[in-house]
């Protein structure tokens, strides 16, 4: 039973990654440059960068704007599938890869895309960079990967949380008692201890993002400083993007969801 869900979930990956490329945004009717913004953030688990694009929300809204949200790893389609190849620990390199593929491509085709180009401010927690750097680290083709995401926008403002290993997993570990064990890249036999496979794994992930950080442009925030301090940073950079006067623009156009 479970590998036959494996199975609908690679098969479902590659006929949506197959859709997505043939209604690419470069062969649709829309306007060449999107009416909205796209911010990301990016950074290890425990980097707190789900907390600051929350922060950074609820400020837009109340500044009248509108916002949309979308999580990494949160579409409904392969949701179900994802949670039970982890609970069993028999996800491979390559269907882990894939069903974070589809999971990206299904919120790309209805949420994503379409809402920038209706005038949304689009928040993303997690874009494809972290497919970049989890996958590669996983073993799979640098090449590979980026092509299976070659049809997304780039972002008009990408933050990369900088955080060290060891604040990171005592963060984690504050919430609850244990590391989750993909979390901690135990499928990479890196060590039999949790803890050390989570601290190779994640300094691996932040090596990747280290190297991407100039060539992809990141806005580099330190993660140890204080949340409002870092708050402060995100608007301030947000708003070059964003200027306040724009809010009428967004607050004029409806948005097109499929």
């Amino acid at each position: 039973m479970l590998f036959c869900c494996f199975s609908q979930g690679i098969i479902l990956g590659c006929y949506s990654l197959v859709h997505v490329r043939a209604t690419r945004p470069r062969n649709r009717r829309v306007d060449s440059k999107p009416k909205g913004k796209l911010i990301v953030v990016e950074g290890i688990d425990g980097s707190g960068k789900s907390t600051q694009i929350r922060l950074l929300e609820k400020w837009l809204l109340s500044k009248g704007m509108r916002v949309f949200l979308t999580e990494w790893n949160s579409s409904e389609l392969v949701k179900e599938i994802t949670s039970k190849g982890k609970k069993k620990g028999r996800l491979t390199s390559t269907t882990f890869s894939l069903l974070h593929a589809t999971d990206f491509a299904d919120r790309y085709e209805r949420n994503i895309f379409p809402l920038i180009h209706a005038g949304y401010i689009v928040l993303a927690d997690r874009y494809v960079y972290t497919a970049y750097a989890r996958d590669i680290v996983r073993g799979c083709d640098s090449k590979w990967v980026r092509e299976v995401y070659d049809y997304a926008v780039k972002p008009d403002i990408s933050f990369y949380f900088r955080v060290p290993v060891e604040i990171a997993s005592e963060r984690i570990l504050a919430g609850r008692p244990k590391l989750k064990y993909y979390e901690a890249g135990m499928d990479l036999n890196l060590s039999n201890d949790p803890f050390e496979s989570y601290r190779i794994f994640q300094s691996r992930i932040i090596e990747q993002y280290e190297a991407m950080a100039q060539s992809e442009g990141f806005v580099t925030i330190d993660g140890t400083s204080g949340i409002e301090e870092q708050q402060y940073l995100v608007r301030k950079k947000a708003m070059e993007f964003i200027p306040e006067s724009s809010s009428a623009h967004l607050l004029s156009k409806e948005p097109i969801i499929k």
